[in-house]
């Protein structure tokens, strides 16, 4: 979708907008979603900046996703002067005008960080938010020393781009997301969150994510119940296993399960390295009932189109190897 096509979608009679969700548990789906929301929304995360008329705001993701079409709606509402590039790997290269707030997956921060110029622009960006996929432990700590603000946020296409914001820069950088003002959090039985954010979503929406709770209200996302193994009558959060893994593994790589008759359910890697070596790790940095029972080799690890991990995807090439 071009901007201009976006902008006609906007601007006709219906009071909806067609968006379609990421993919990471399956395939994308379409939605229609309340143009009203999407405003309240964007009113919200440039409040919650400081985003003042006349900033400027570079558009570098896919309108084909809500993060994209959210920063077109954010320029329209709080007046910004938006500056568009294609959707790449490099958002900042060959970009001169200061800019002062983007919004971009992890892949394009890490990708900006590893050419001088880029970087030098990177860090001159004056709010900086970053979602659509995990941010590394490596990622976040070449963050922390940026002089401007650059934020993870935490949502989904049900809630129309983000709900909570947390610091990855300055002294206040931690793990732990704040949500707006207006958006109240619980948990289910099974520890996952349960979101109340009527400006942007009608009713109670109960995700998969496994949330801990603060006293004060903020929360911090430990895996997605999706991807809990069971194998053996032990659960095991795939996202804790690739976590644990990160520091010692460089390749590309990816925890999945499949079935089994003995254990239930086993842990299975696909990756991208040499299947030996990744076992010799595996065994040496994991605990015994976390390491996997199958290594799978494959030349490339599923993504989605934003660059999440295709977990169901995943799952289908174990099942099919």
């Amino acid at each position: 979708m071009t901007i201009d096509e976006f902008l006609d979608e906007w601007h006709n009679s219906s009071e909806h907008v067609l968006v379609h969700t990421s993919g990471s548990t399956g395939e994308p789906k379409p939605m229609l979603v309340e143009k009203r929301r999407m405003e309240a929304s964007a009113q919200t995360t440039c409040d919650f900046l400081g985003l003042h008329e006349g900033d400027t705001a570079l558009l570098c993701m896919s309108l084909d996703y809500i993060a994209g079409k959210m920063m077109v709606v954010r320029s329209l509402v709080r007046g910004l002067r938006l500056i568009t590039v294609p959707p790449g790997g490099h958002p900042l290269a060959g970009l001169s005008s200061p800019i002062d707030f983007a919004a971009m997956v992890p892949l394009q921060v890490y990708n900006s960080l590893q050419v001088p110029a880029e970087r030098a622009r990177l860090m001159a960006i004056r709010h900086l938010i970053i979602g659509g996929g995990f941010i590394d432990d490596s990622l976040a700590a070449a963050l922390r020393s940026f002089p401007h603000a650059v934020w993870s946020t935490y949502g989904m296409t049900e809630t129309l781009s983000h709900i909570a914001l947390r610091r990855l820069s300055g002294p206040d950088a931690d793990e732990w997301y704040t949500p707006f003002s207006g958006v109240e959090l619980k948990l289910t039985d099974e520890g996952c969150l349960v979101i109340n954010a009527p400006a942007v979503h009608e009713g109670l929406l109960v995700t998969n994510d496994i949330a801990q709770l603060a006293p004060d209200g903020r929360f911090k996302i430990l895996g997605r119940k999706d991807n809990v193994i069971c194998s053996g009558g032990i659960k095991i959060q795939a996202e804790d296993v690739e976590r644990k893994l990160r520091p010692f593994l460089h390749v590309p790589y990816i925890i999945t399960k499949r079935r089994d008759q003995k254990y239930g359910e086993v842990v299975v890697m696909l990756t991208e390295g040499d299947t030996t070596t990744t076992q010799s790790v595996c065994e040496r940095v994991l605990p015994k009932y976390w390491q996997p029972r199958v290594y799978i080799h494959t030349n490339h690890i599923p993504l989605t189109a934003t660059g999440k991990p295709a977990r169901r995807q995943a799952e289908l090439m174990v099942l099919y190897s």
